[in-house]
């Protein structure tokens, strides 16, 4: 059911064409990717940008099956597949099942279940309507995490500005169920080169909550500050990769533990994606190089079983996996 709702949910909108994850072709680089574009483009005309980043609350186990029954009836979905969804949401069940239990089935309304294939895809039809076009900026979603931007040519005007959509997208998420997580908001002011002023302090008030700029925000897993730097984003991989690369290490003493055959799978498949986790978007500068590059080494190490006298390069020819060294053509990092 998945593969046949995917086309009709492009063809016939039932998606918006900001909303990622789960879907062909988008990813939570496509959709970081996109914010840092649109900032930039946004700059250009010496205007000041500024993010406030939302996440919706148990957004999954508040679908509708009738909202959603209505929005697919209205884009002309086919009635087979409108009749699936209704059945799908609305005859769940759940059985206990222990010892002596009479294991009978109780019916449970959890609006979609997270473990289906095809949950994520009515969530994203369920959602759509929250989207809407913001006429110097843009508004990117990710599964249950939102990110409003917009520019004008004061941050004081984007504060208002972003006042003005969170009640927008508020309302129409109280007609859908939904609503914002207070403790997960965030709020950033984009800076450029060429700009001379402080950013301002002043906090912006939403849902009678006071936030206050921040410095660096956390958003689909990239660490962003105001002048888009990769600096604070890889330190933090860094200090992720070295905290499992000591977990590990401690399961696999001398003897017990894991396998030496297993340390090469486990650093390609493990390691190597958290230390290098965002170097499609960000290219590491020098700092960042210098402390992942001393760090790489004590991995090949101990991956090889090498001694701490074997030179880099012939670790890395024993070890079969790329150094840590951007390439020129694409600016990416460790690429196999």
């Amino acid at each position: 059911m998945t593969v046949g709702l995917s086309p009709i949910a492009h063809s016939q909108e039932l998606l918006h064409p900001n909303q990622c994850s789960s879907l062909p072709g988008f990813s939570s680089f496509d959709a970081c990717l996109s914010l840092t574009h649109e900032v930039r483009i946004l700059q250009r005309p010496r205007l000041r940008a500024s993010t406030s980043s939302l996440h919706i609350k148990a957004g999954f186990d508040n679908v509708n099956a009738s909202s959603l029954r209505a929005s697919l009836l209205a884009k002309h979905t086919p009635s087979y597949m409108v009749h699936w969804v209704s059945f799908f949401l609305s005859k769940g069940a759940c059985t206990l099942v222990f010892q002596v239990s009479p294991n009978l089935p109780s019916p449970v309304s959890v609006g979609t279940p997270q473990g289906s294939p095809i949950s994520h895809l009515l969530f994203f039809i369920y959602l759509a309507p929250l989207h809407s076009v913001i006429p110097t900026g843009i508004m990117l979603s990710y599964v249950d995490d939102f990110s409003i931007t917009v520019a004008s040519d004061s941050q004081w005007g984007n504060i208002r500005c972003l006042q003005k959509i969170f009640i927008d997208i508020s309302e129409r998420g109280k007609n859908l169920g939904v609503s914002f997580s207070i403790s997960k908001t965030e709020l950033i002011h984009w800076g450029i080169p060429s700009q001379r002023t402080p950013h301002t302090t002043a906090p912006i008030e939403l849902d009678c909550h006071l936030f206050r700029p921040s410095r660096v925000v956390r958003w689909l897993g990239y660490w962003l500050t105001p002048a888009l730097t990769s600096t604070h984003h890889f330190c933090h991989r860094l200090t992720l990769a070295q905290a499992a690369f000591s977990f590990v290490k401690r399961l696999s003493s001398p003897g017990t533990g894991i396998r030496p055959f297993l340390c090469h799978p486990i650093t390609q498949g493990l390691l190597l994606p958290i230390l290098s986790y965002g170097t499609r978007l960000f290219t590491p500068n020098s700092g960042a190089l210098r402390g992942m590059n001393s760090f790489w080494p004590r991995v090949q190490r101990w991956t090889t079983n090498g001694f701490y006298s074997t030179p880099t390069s012939i670790l890395s020819g024993k070890f079969v996996l790329p150094s840590l060294s951007p390439t020129a053509d694409t600016g990416d990092a460790w690429q196999p």
